[in-house]
């Protein structure tokens, strides 16, 4: 067993061949995370002092974060105690992820590619989570795919989800073509840390492409019933063609911008063209006041990332989950 301490001073223990950040998870310390596959870079942390193990590949650190020691705590494994420099969410507690039974209450065709899926919970015991973060489904076979949860908690015993049609997907198969009402299926979660940090006085700046409209629709809608409000609050989704931008933010909230953003529409299309990222930097905007929630593509979220904190945007306030295509424990379909 090693004992990790982290940059606020808490500390916990690691079993062997535990990663670091499921170690810190069942000890109740809250660190970042996303995609737990070294795919995404949220849990990024860095190794003052220790020895770790690497448990899968850490895809997403770059050759000078690897020489400074960066490690990403979802693929790590502690060798020996450990001091690391990583901010972990202070006081915010999440709910422990467990694994649920669910029925498919309802299939419906958002779009051509995109199926609303609701999913009913038993009716003893309570799902808990915080608008943004996403579950496992676990199909037939064990098949295991990740979707973020599009509503915000309710009271009751169903979440929403937003899933994309991927040719040749398993998951994906089986929501388009063999789907009924009342399948037995199981969840596991709730899963990660994208949600709303503070927002009183900010300029709030959500970027989704496709799906990640998902959980930004969960945090809409739960900002919603607040009374702690932003100084504004802007809404960039991006898809391909008009069809792509299948459901209206400003249902959520009548104050909202609403910006959509397509990248291969035709003529007759007259709003912006291009990136969700590329949309927001050509307004003027004071970044210290700024706080943006991308969710979506890998390739959006880094260059979103690299983009904005070069224009000013400080670095802990831009928030990300990234729809990875592939991964060891778990596989995005959205």
């Amino acid at each position: 067993m090693s004992v990790v301490r982290i940059s606020s001073g808490k500390s916990f223990e690691a079993r062997e061949g535990e990663s670091v950040l499921d170690a810190a998870l069942r000890a109740e310390v809250a660190l970042p995370y996303s995609c737990r596959t070294g795919r995404c870079g949220t849990c990024k942390g860095v190794l003052r002092d220790g020895t770790t193990s690497l448990l899968h590949d850490e895809l997403e650190l770059t050759s000078a974060e690897r020489a400074s020691g960066t490690i990403l705590t979802c693929v790590r494994s502690a060798t020996s105690n450990l001091e690391l420099i990583i901010d972990d969410l202070g006081d915010v507690r999440l709910a422990t992820a467990r694994t649920w039974p669910c029925r498919v209450q309802l299939l419906e065709r958002l779009s051509s590619d995109v199926m609303r899926v609701v999913l009913r919970l038993p009716p003893v015991g309570e799902f808990s989570f915080r608008p943004g973060q996403y579950v496992d489904v676990i199909g037939h076979g064990g098949v295991r795919r990740s979707y973020s949860v599009a509503c915000a908690p309710t009271g009751g015993k169903q979440i929403e989800l937003h899933i994309r049609q991927v040719r040749g997907g398993t998951m994906s198969d089986y929501w388009f073509e063999h789907a009924a009402p009342n399948d037995l299926l199981r969840l596991h979660g709730p899963l990660g840390t994208f949600f709303i940090r503070e927002t009183t006085g900010l300029d709030l700046v959500f970027l989704a492409t496709g799906t990640g409209i998902a959980p930004i629709k969960a945090m809409l809608e739960d900002l919603a019933t607040h009374n702690d409000q932003p100084q504004s609050t802007t809404v960039y989704w991006g898809g391909r063609v008009p069809s792509d931008i299948y459901w209206d933010p400003t249902k959520s909230e009548a104050m909202l911008r609403f910006v959509p953003v397509l990248s291969r529409a035709g003529d007759e299309w007259t709003g912006v063209r291009g990136h969700v990222q590329d949309a927001l930097l050509r307004e003027r905007r004071d970044w210290r006041r700024v706080a943006v929630y991308a969710c979506g593509s890998e390739a959006m979220i880094h260059a979103a990332r690299a983009q904005l904190l070069s224009a000013g945007l400080p670095e802990r306030r831009f928030y990300s989950d990234a729809f990875v295509s592939s991964a060891p424990v778990s596989i995005r379909e959205e």
